[in-house]
Formats: structure tokens, C-alpha cells, sequence
């Protein structure tokens, strides 16, 4: 028995290590942070259909039908979702 004790510490110290390895857990690696829309790589790509979905809703919960275009792309339809939010009191 007290060899199925060392194993589960050493996967225990196995999970310590690779957490401490990941960049991602880093606080002082800011690629993971939330980055302004302005500067999305894939920002001016169609908005995911997920967006325009939420963007609908929001328009109309925000009795502004006119601030859902489906043309916008993905950094676009972000902007506007945020200032619906607010403005439908989702903040």
C-alpha cells in the first residue's frame, strides 16, 4: 500500500510541474489577457454566427433594431455587443 501512496504524489508533483510550465498560468505573460477588438487578428473577419445571434437579441432587448447589421465583422459586432449590454442593462 505504501507504494500506490508514492505514486499518487508523484502524479500529484507531475501536475505541480507542468502547471508551473504552462505560460498560459504565467501572470506575467499578458497573452492571455483580453485584448481591445482594434487589435484581434481575425477582427475583421464575418461576425460568428454565435455574435449575431447576441447582437440581435440585444438590439431589440435595447429597443434599437437599426444597431444590428449583419454586415459588421468580428471586431465590429464585439463593440457593438458591449455598448448593447449596457444599454439593455446586461453590464
Amino acid at each position: 500500500m505504501a507504494s500506490t501512496a508514492g505514486k499518487s504524489a508523484s502524479k500529484t508533483d507531475q501536475k505541480s510541474a507542468a502547471a508551473s510550465d504552462n505560460p498560459k498560468t504565467d501572470p506575467k505573460d499578458s497573452s492571455n489577457q483580453i485584448k481591445d477588438p482594434d487589435q484581434w487578428t481575425t477582427g475583421g473577419e464575418p461576425m460568428t454566427g454565435a455574435q449575431a445571434s447576441y447582437l440581435k437579441t440585444l438590439s431589440e432587448e435595447a429597443k434599437a433594431p437599426e444597431a444590428f447589421d449583419p454586415e459588421l465583422d468580428k471586431a465590429e459586432a464585439s463593440k457593438r455587443i458591449d455598448d448593447l449590454r449596457h444599454k439593455a442593462g446586461h453590464a
